[in-house]
Order: structure tokens, then C-alpha cells, then sequence
């Protein structure tokens, strides 16, 4: 998609499809005004006969411009003529885009960024405008023989005054980074697990580190991880016949001795959950295991395409899990690289053995944060279903930014305790901890096994396990939490340099 400024008047405006924004009670935004004055009260004329009652996500898509260079005119109801609330500029903005998939329109510009957001500067609008439109157009293809895509939009500008210029272009910068981010966690996301794997994975980071200069790119294979300990880890693979890697990545934008920002996603790249093994129904979703690697690719291409001035470590440890005679068994004693035992209980909770040995080595790094990001637990589905992702941490401040950050970037989270006293449910008879904590509090439990990995560092744990993918008819990858992350490292990189 091809996104760009258009600053030039309405009436010298060419393109398949404007997008104006109209308000309840016949009340029209600035370019609506424009537009209307100059197509002798055509969209007020709309209005006064009921097509629109300008109600937020409504949409009308008049076909007929006489005499004008527009072909055609998108209505957008806003509701009330108020400033809006950043949850309801994006409904908006989503009813806008969805309302142009299915018609020929090539070129559109839009007229949206002009709304009054609540607290959003031209900068945020002009980034929402990008991630939404990108979002919703994104369709996978690559696996059908007929590869034509429901939308025909090749290129899409955002209308701005002069004045306001240098705010909508570094919001198209940061808007194309995380839509383009967004764009690859969801591309390999919806990839199948048979070609999607952990060394298919690999290969999509060292191509990453080949694009970008500022950003390394190791993978250690298992044998260099059995030289470090991670006996958690490589549990985990024993059971399949694709072989564990552990990427590293690696992107120095920040002063030499600044403390970076540790990410590690969980690379599951299918997960049949060994040998205590999952109910058919749905298993065809555990290609989606990997979503927190995949988005943590994501965030590191977004953060490299914004030359962000931080120091930031991304960690993606990758395996299958699955039934075999050498997989992983109930009862299991392991040894983690941390030193600590680990009795398997339940084989299909190995997000956390990937996970913990990660967090382990991430203290080589001295880091200022660490946040893991995984599909971990179906309880954090039951509990908060799939609208905010589960957030569990060490550190209030951080967890406090992360909430911050998610507020404003649309991409919400929800704190749920990490008390001592679910420390009691891990306790094994044989071991240090045991792997799963029992059927209650199943996300808090599995934070808790984390934390114990976690307490040499400021340190949060994101369970994306509702939100990192849509299932039913709508089945796909959602980028999520892309924005999340890139918003926190953008709050970092402007805190760092007030």
C-alpha cells in the first residue's frame, strides 16, 4: 500500500474516493462543509432525506459526483459533534475502510484526520488512519491458486493542512513501521505449521538482519543451547523432528552503555501439546502458538524502521511440541538453565519451559526491562476474553506504561495480581516448582512459574493467548500486541530524550 500527505485544497483533489466525516443532527466536519458547498448541498441533501443519520459507524458511499474530479464521496457518521474518544475514531475509521474493500476504488484520500480526538495530536490520527486501513485490507494469499484480494486500494493519502505538516509526517512514518510490523506477525502467523517452522522462523530473522544495518541477527542452534543449560527448553523439541532455535536479535539504536529493552515472544511453532495431547477441535489454531515471536519480529521491524533511539533485544525461542516416543512425559524432572528443577505435570504446558529458560538468558544482557509476550493460557480467554490482553508483572511502573501505552495505541491490556500466595499451587514434591498450578487461576499461575525467572529484573508478562489471533469465519492472525509494543518503546524513546 502506498500511504502519503495530500495538502492541496478540496476542490484540486483527484482520486476514485474521498472520505469526509459527518456528525448527528446535520452537522458536517470542515472538509464535509467544503465538499457540500461545492457540490451545491449534495451531502446535506443526503442527510436531510435519512440516508445517514450520522451515527458513529455509519457509512453512505455516494457513486455520482457531477463535474468534479472526485469520483466518489464516502460519508462517515461520527456521532455526536463532539470531540471523539480514541476507541470510536478507530470504529470509525474501521467502517470507513471496510465500507471500500468490495468496490473498484484504487485511490482514496481521507478526510478524517481533521476529527477532534480526545487528547490525539494530527500525529496519532494520521498513525491510526494507517494501522486501521492496513489492518483491515491485509488478507492472506499466499496458499490459494487464485490470489485476487478482496480490496483493489493501492494508495491511500491523508488530507492535512500545511500548519500541520511535520506532525502528519511523523505519524505516517510511525504508522507505516507498525503497520508494516503488524503486517509481518500476521503473515506468519497464518502461515501452516509445516512451513512456517522453527528454522523457517529463523531464516525471517537473518533476512530481517541482511535489510537493516543497525540490527544483528545470531540463532543458536541446540547444541549451543545444551552447552548453556537449557534443558527447559529442549525439553520441549525432543519430541519433534524439527530442531529448536533460539533468535536473537539485536538492535543497537541508543547510546553505547544504555541498558536495553529485552522482548522474548514464545516461537511455538505448533503445538499439539505432547503428550497429555489436545482435543481435535481446534487444533488447526496452534499454528498460532508462535504469535508472541511473530509479533516480537514485528515490534523489532517497526522499531528499526522508526531509527528509534533506544537499545532493544528481542528473544524468540522456537520449537514444536508434539507426541513422540522421546517427547516430554508426565511426571518429568528437568533442569532448567537457571539451575532450577521443574516437574512436568501436564506436557501441554511448555510455553513456560521455552519462556523461563529465555528469561534466564536475557540476564546476560543487564537489561533496564524485560517483557515476555506468548500465548500462553485458555484461561486468560475465559477471564478477559478477546478484547485486552492479560498483563502480569514485578514492577508497577512498567506495568503502569504498558497500560498507558495500550490505552493509546487502541491495543488495551488488563492487570490481573501476581500474589504469593499462588505460589502455593506450583509447589512440587520432588522438584523446585512443578509446571502447571491446577485448573484455577490458570494465567496467574502461569505468571507465577515465570516470575521465578524473572527476579534479577524489572519484569511483565503479556498473555496474548485471546488476542494475538480471531477465530470462526474471521480466522487470521491480528498483529496484536504490535501496537502495544511499539507505542511503549515510542513513550521510552520520547521520555529518554525530554
Amino acid at each position: 500500500m502506498d500511504y502519503s500527505i495530500e495538502t492541496a485544497p478540496l476542490v484540486e483533489l483527484q482520486c476514485d474516493c474521498l472520505i469526509v466525516g459527518v456528525y448527528e443532527s446535520l452537522q458536517l466536519s470542515h472538509s464535509a462543509i467544503a465538499l457540500n458547498k461545492n457540490t451545491n448541498d449534495l451531502i446535506i441533501n443526503i442527510l436531510k432525506r435519512g440516508d445517514l443519520s450520522g451515527k458513529n459507524g455509519e457509512t453512505v458511499l455516494i457513486n455520482a459526483i457531477p463535474d468534479s474530479k472526485i469520483e466518489r464521496i464516502l460519508l462517515v457518521g461520527l456521532g455526536e459533534h463532539k470531540p471523539l474518544s480514541g476507541k470510536d475514531y478507530k470504529k470509525a475509521l474501521l467502517a470507513a475502510i471496510n465500507s471500500l474493500k468490495k468496490p473498484q476504488i484504487k485511490s482514496i484520500i481521507c478526510c478524517l484526520a481533521e476529527c477532534d480526538v480526545t487528547d490525539r495530536d494530527w500525529q496519532w490520527k494520521t498513525r491510526q488512519i494507517i494501522e486501521v486501513f492496513n489492518d483491515a485490507v491485509y488478507q492472506f494469499t499466499q496458499l490459494k491458486s487464485d490470489k485476487e484480494t478482496e480490496s483493489k486500494i493501492e494508495k491511500i493519502s491523508i488530507a492535512a493542512p500545511e500548519t500541520e505538516h511535520n506532525s502528519v509526517q511523523a505519524g505516517l512514518l510511525q504508522g507505516k513501521a507498525i503497520a508494516e510490523g503488524m503486517t509481518l506477525t500476521k503473515h506468519l502467523g497464518d502461515l501452516p505449521g509445516n512451513l512456517c517452522t522453527p528454522t523457517f522462523l529463523a531464516e525471517q530473522a537473518i533476512a530481517l538482519g541482511q535489510t537493516y544495518k543497525n540490527l544483528s541477527v545470531k540463532i543458536l542452534e541446540e547444541a549451543d543451547m545444551a552447552t548453556l543449560g537449557m534443558g527447559a527448553l529442549l525439553s520441549v523439541s525432543r519430541g519433534s523432528r524439527q530442531s529448536a532455535k533460539f533468535i536473537i536479535l539485536d538492535y543497537q539504536g541508543g547510546a553505547n552503555k544504555s541498558k536495553p529493552i529485552v522482548l522474548i515472544g514464545k516461537g511455538l511453532t505448533f503445538d499439539a501439546g505432547g503428550i497429555s495431547l489436545k482435543l481435535p477441535p481446534g487444533m488447526d489454531e496452534m499454528k498460532y502458538d508462535m504469535c508472541g515471536g511473530a509479533a516480537v519480529l514485528g515490534t523489532m521491524l517497526a522499531a528499526t524502521q522508526m531509527e528509534l533511539p533506544l537499545n532493544i533485544i528481542g528473544l524468540i525461542p522456537c520449537s514444536e511440541n508434539m507426541p513422540d516416543g522421546d517427547a516430554n512425559k508426565p511426571g518429568d524432572i528437568l533442569i532448567s538453565m537457571s539451575g532450577k528443577t521443574i516437574e512436568v505435570l501436564n506436557t501441554d504446558a511448555e510455553g513456560r519451559l521455552l519462556l523461563c529458560d529465555a528469561l534466564t538468558y536475557a540476564e546476560r544482557y543487564n537489561p533496564e526491562v524485560v517483557i515476555d509476550l506468548a500465548t500462553l493460557t485458555g484461561a486468560c480467554l475465559v477471564a478477559l476474553g478477546r478484547v485486552p490482553s492479560g498483563l502480569l508483572g514485578n514492577d508497577d511502573v512498567l506495568c503502569n506504561d504498558l497500560t498507558s501505552a495500550g490505552e493509546t495505541a487502541n491495543d488495551s491490556v488488563w492487570r490481573l495480581p501476581l500474589w504469593e500466595e499462588y505460589q502455593e499451587q506450583l509447589k512440587s514434591n520432588f522438584a523446585d516448582l512443578a509446571n502447571v498450578g491446577g485448573k484455577d487461576g490458570g494465567t496467574i499461575t502461569a505468571a507465577c512459574f515465570l516470575s521465578k525467572f524473572a527476579e534479577k529484573f524489572r519484569w511483565a508478562h503479556l498473555d496474548i493467548a485471546g488476542t494475538a489471533w480471531r477465530t470462526g469465519q474471521t480466522k487470521g492472525a491480528t498483529g496484536r500486541p504490535v501496537p502495544l509494543l511499539s507505542q511503549y518503546l515510542i513513550n521510552r524513546a520520547n521520555a529518554d530524550n525530554s
